[in-house]
């Protein structure tokens, strides 16, 4: 599949995450095994700082390192996600980058960093890992519903 092919479904993807579409994730790249997702900032993304909030930070690393599995391996869901806050999430703009490290037939390690558009600069907030579970078949169903 070509980058263009890549970009098309996931954004088709992104816009099936209601959550995805009330914080305003964009996909802007993709290709496989990497993703690039973009977060204009608005005031009621902040916390009580007026910093991002840092869930929408790990929502970040989380989309970010589940798409570029996805890239890879189809449907995953998070098994594990670890994300370390290094600067305080301030910025017009908030870019993170995923790149998957190993994708095997049953786990897929994936490492994201998000970084902040600060007048002119890119300043890192957070980084990341995420360890995805492939789920081929089971994927299908109703989303939000627990299968027995």
């Amino acid at each position: 599949m070509e980058n263009a092919e890549i970009l098309e479904q996931l954004r088709a993807v992104n816009a099936s995450a209601a959550f995805n579409r009330w914080a305003g994730f964009e996909v802007t790249e993709a290709e496989p095994g990497r993703v690039r997702l973009r977060l204009e900032w608005r005031e009621d993304l902040g916390q009580y700082s007026g910093h991002l909030h840092a869930a929408l930070v790990a929502g970040l690393v989380d989309t970010a390192c589940g798409f570029a599995a996805f890239t890879q391996v189809g449907v995953v869901a998070a098994s594990h996600c670890a994300v370390n806050f290094v600067s305080p999430g301030v910025g017009t703009a908030f870019v993170a980058t995923a790149r998957s490290v190993k994708a095997g037939r049953k786990q897929v390690f994936v490492t994201a960093e998000v970084h902040a558009e600060r007048e002119g600069e890119s300043v890192l907030v957070a980084f990341g890992t995420t360890l995805l579970v492939p789920l081929g078949a089971q994927s299908q169903g109703t989303p939000g519903k627990v299968r027995e």
